[in-house]
C-alpha cells in the first residue's frame, strides 16, 4: 500500500493511492487518526494494514493525485535521523580516510528543512552550493529501544524517499558537525509516499537513482550499504527510543554535485528526481529563495 500525506481545500489528511487518485483515510478512521503519524501511533500492526486495504478496496478515490498538494510523507515526525557516508563507493570519495568507519555517522534534520513531492526546494541567498542527495528512508511504525537486528522489521512501517539537500560550504562552518548545512529551510524533500513493508520484498537490492534535468547523477543499490537497514535501526535504538513516525534517512550514493570537477551544484529551474522502482519517484524543482 502507498500512503501519503496531503493537503486540499478541506485541510490536511493522509490517504492511500488508488489508481490515479487518493482514498482519504484520515476522514474515514476514528480515534483522531487524521495524520499518518497519528495512525502509526495508534498501532499500525499488520492487522491494521489489512483493515486499510479493505477500506481502500471498497472506496472510490476522493481526489485526484494531480489535485493534491503533497506534504512530506510524515509532516510532523518527532525525529528526522540521517546517516552519512553509507555506500561503499561514497566512502572511497573521502580521500583523507578511505577505511570503513566502525560505526555510522549520524546527524539530525528539522521538519522545516523538508518539503513534499512536487514542492519547490529553495536555494538560499547565502550560498551557491545547494546540492542533492537521493536517499531511501525508513519510517518507524512501532516504538522500541535496544531493538535486536532480527526484530527490526517488526518496527518499520514502510519506506519512502528523500532528497537530503545540503548546502556544502555551510557543512564546514564548524569543525565537528554538519548541522548548519543540513537544515536550511525547505532545502530538501521527503516523499512522495510510504510503501508499507508488506509490499517490499528484496530490501537488500533496492536500486536508487537520482537525476538532475533527466541526467543520471547517482546510481547504486542497497547491496552496497556499509551499514544495512537492520543494523542502523538496532544501532540507533541503542541510545534513543524510536517512536512511530520517526524517519531514518539511510545515506546517499556517490555522484552528488560536489564530487564533480568542477562541482555541479543546483541552480534555479533544475529538476531533481529520486527514484526507487519499488517505492516511486520524488521530484522537486529548484527555486531561488527570495
Amino acid at each position: 500500500m502507498r500512503l501519503l500525506s496531503f493537503e486540499t481545500a478541506a485541510g490536511d489528511s493522509f490517504g492511500a493511492v488508488k489508481g490515479d487518485g487518493v482514498v482519504d483515510l484520515g476522514r474515514r478512521l476514528e480515534g483522531g487518526r487524521r495524520t499518518l503519524r497519528g495512525w502509526l501511533e495508534n498501532g499500525a500492526a499488520t492487522a491494521d494494514v489489512a483493515r486499510l486495504d479493505e477500506i481502500v478496496d471498497r472506496s472510490e478515490p476522493d481526489v485526484l493525485l494531480e489535485d493534491v498538494r503533497f506534504l512530506p510523507t510524515v509532516p510532523d515526525p518527532q525525529k528526522i535521523i540521517c546517516i552519512g557516508v553509507n555506500y561503499g563507493d561514497r566512502n572511497a570519495e573521502y580521500r583523507e580516510n578511505k577505511s570503513q568507519a566502525k560505526y555510522p555517522s549520524v546527524f539530525l534534520r528539522t521538519r522545516e528543512s523538508l518539503v513534499g513531492h512536487r514542492e519547490p526546494i529553495l536555494r538560499p541567498p547565502e550560498s551557491e552550493q545547494l546540492d542533492y542527495e537521493g536517499e531511501i528512508v525508513l519510517v518507524v511504525g512501532k516504538p522500541g529501544r535496544r531493538i535486536p537486528r532480527d526484530r527490526v522489521w517488526d518496527h518499520i512501517a514502510g519506506l519512502t524517499l528523500m532528497n537530503e539537500g545540503s548546502v556544502r560550504d555551510w557543512l564546514r562552518h564548524a569543525r565537528f558537525n554538519v548541522t548548519q548545512g543540513k537544515n536550511f529551510e525547505r532545502s530538501g524533500s521527503l516523499g512522495p509516499w510510504m510503501v508499507t513493508t508488506d509490499e517490499l520484498g528484496g530490501r537488500d537490492a533496492l536500486h536508487l537513482t537520482t537525476t538532475v534535468n533527466g541526467e543520471v547523477r547517482q546510481d547504486d543499490t542497497t547491496a552496497n550499504l556499509l551499514f544495512p537497514f537492520d543494523y542502523l535501526v538496532s544501532y540507533l535504538s541503542t541510545f534513543m527510543r524510536l517512536q512511530p513516525g520517526d524517519v531514518i534517512a539511510t545515506g546517499t550514493p556517490t555522484g552528488a554535485g560536489a564530487r564533480f570537477d568542477p562541482p555541479r551544484y543546483l541552480r534555479a529551474g533544475d529538476l531533481v528526481t529520486v527514484t526507487v522502482p519499488e517505492i516511486g519517484s520524488l521530484a522537486n524543482a529548484v527555486r531561488d529563495e527570495e
